[in-house]
């Protein structure tokens, strides 16, 4: 069971980066996978996801400004994120469900998620 993020870093506000997160063969072919991220302080939060047909969802916090997408044959969910700003900074995590998660509407409830990575942060400075 594996989930690897990486391409976070520190950014001014106004820029932007990919996030990659590269998921073992069992986890890819068998789970939903999704973005969440988690402020100092705050509760982890659903990002954005995508699933095999193409059909995105992303917060309203996010919204135009973020987009996730997915290589099959690499194994890996992106997360592109434009415009940054400070308020986007956080530790960002990929998730790993049940794909039942994606029938539910529920996508962005943490709870729901049973594997994680080790996160990559992204700092956004004014």
């Amino acid at each position: 069971v594996q989930l690897v993020e990486s391409g976070g870093g520190s950014v001014q506000a106004g820029g932007s980066l990919r996030l990659s997160c590269a998921a073992s063969g069992y986890i890819y072919s068998r789970y939903f996978l999704a973005w969440f991220r988690q402020a100092s302080g705050k509760q982890r939060e659903g990002v954005a996801t995508t699933t095999s047909d193409g059909s995105t969802s992303v917060a309203d916090s996010v919204k135009g400004r973020f987009t996730a997408s997915q290589d099959n044959a690499q194994n890996t969910l992106y997360l592109q994120m434009n415009n940054l700003k400070p308020e986007d900074t956080a530790m960002y995590y990929c998730a790993a469900g049940p794909r039942s998660i994606c029938a539910s509407g529920d996508w962005d409830d943490f709870r729901g998620y049973y594997y994680w990575g080790q996160g990559t942060q992204v700092t956004v400075s004014s």
